[in-house]
């Protein structure tokens, strides 16, 4: 379902997009890949309040995540709250020198 509708949002199909995906966070509350799907769609579309809120119940179920520290620091940002914004920052930061750390040979460059 979250393909499906990352692929309507792709085509500009906004409503059925955002239909799938909030049909996903209520199938499956702990979906990680949908909540994020739903944040960054909605902010993409400015709905800022509603992109917080889903950044929000994804960041708590994997606050170390790369990908959705990114995405709430790119939300705080744009709603003028540049120091939260520089929290999330921070942590999408940290969590990618981790990743490099663990994988080293994915972060060479020739």
């Amino acid at each position: 379902m979250i393909e499906d509708a990352t692929a309507d949002y792709a085509i500009g199909d906004i409503d059925p997009a955002l239909e799938k995906l909030t049909r996903a966070t209520d199938a499956a509350p702990d979906s990680f890949e949908a909540w994020h799907a739903l944040a960054e769609v909605n902010f993409s579309l400015r709905k800022l309040d509603a992109a917080l809120s889903a950044g929000e119940r994804a960041h708590q179920l994997r606050p170390a995540d790369l990908f959705i520290n990114t995405t709430l620091s790119r939300i705080w940002m744009e709603r003028g709250d540049k120091a939260r914004a520089e929290h999330f920052g921070a942590q999408a930061k940290i969590a990618s020198w981790k990743d490099q750390l663990k994988n080293p040979a994915d972060h060479t460059h020739i």
